[in-house]
């Protein structure tokens, strides 16, 4: 794993894993059935003019199902690691990789709930979370993630040296830890990712506990309707980062609500939505990754 690093989070050493076995072998076909409709505005981005598909990514107790797509070319290309919602690697999140590869990435999304259930069962959110998300480890995925790189430069046409990560949801929250565990990572960007939550022996540290250890710029992109995350907790996970010397930068839309950018659901405001994205296309370029 290329120069990764687990200072400056305690209790996340990566650790043997449990040898349970990955649940899920192949990614969701289609959208997640935990959403009640599919809304009319998805958005789907073919794949001409690049490469994408499932892959398998060898990972410390098997191979772990993933989601690639890059540019056609020899590349190398620079390399944004996609965080998923807590709905699994979804048609959603394939288009977001599909997205990226069109605008010049080698873009990888890996389905890191893998060995905790099958998500492309499950239909209520909140026994995903209380089932899945609870009892994943914050030390698994991040190993997950520091595979998923390696992979990517390797066997991917990734180019290691510019390395981003972006994650929606419990992946925005994700993004705001990676960010504190890799010190060659060259910008985050975290779509409403909660900066709270209850603390445990596996999961011992929020987003906003680390704001301050962030080894990367960050790009912060939340709701200001967002029910579950108030602007001022962001703000003061902004300013703690700010006062350890990092670089947060912030951007509220005030009448969006949580999951702005998912197309598929009713959440979604497409005004926010593009504008989040042309902002986070140029953060990673601005801070070399790109």
């Amino acid at each position: 794993m290329a120069n990764a690093d687990n200072a400056g989070l305690d209790g996340l050493i990566t650790s043997p894993l449990s040898r349970r076995g990955f649940v899920m072998t192949s990614l969701i076909s289609g959208l997640t059935v935990a959403t009640t409709r599919v809304e009319a505005q998805v958005i789907h981005t073919d794949a001409s003019g690049i490469e994408a598909g499932e892959v398998k990514i060898p990972a410390a107790d098997g191979p772990m199902p993933a989601y690639r797509a890059v540019p056609e070319g020899a590349g190398p290309f620079p390399i944004v690691l996609v965080i998923e919602e807590i709905f699994g690697v979804h048609e959603y999140i394939k288009d977001i990789c599909r997205r990226l590869a069109k605008a010049g990435y080698c873009a990888v999304a890996p389905e890191l709930y893998a060995r905790q259930g099958d998500l492309s069962t499950m239909t209520d959110p909140k026994v995903i979370i209380r089932d899945v998300i609870s009892k994943t480890p914050d030390a698994q995925w991040i190993g997950d993630l520091d595979a998923t790189a390696a992979w990517a430069a390797s066997a991917a046409k990734g180019d290691p040296g510019r390395l981003g990560v972006m994650g929606w949801c419990r992946g925005g929250r994700d993004a705001w830890l990676y960010a504190a565990h890799r010190r060659d990572l060259k910008a985050a960007v975290a779509w409403y990712g909660p900066l709270g939550g209850e603390r445990t022996d596996i999961q011992p540290r929020t987003a906003g506990d680390v704001a301050g250890e962030i080894h990367a710029p960050l790009l912060a992109l939340y709701g200001g309707a967002d029910a579950g995350i108030p602007p001022a907790t962001v703000e003061e996970a902004r300013d703690k980062a700010k006062e350890a010397g990092k670089s947060v930068e912030l951007v509220i839309y005030p009448e969006a609500p949580h999951g702005f950018h998912a197309d598929y659901r009713p959440s979604y405001r497409k005004d926010a939505a593009e504008d989040g994205w042309n902002r986070a296309l140029a953060f990673l370029k601005a801070h070399g990754v790109g």
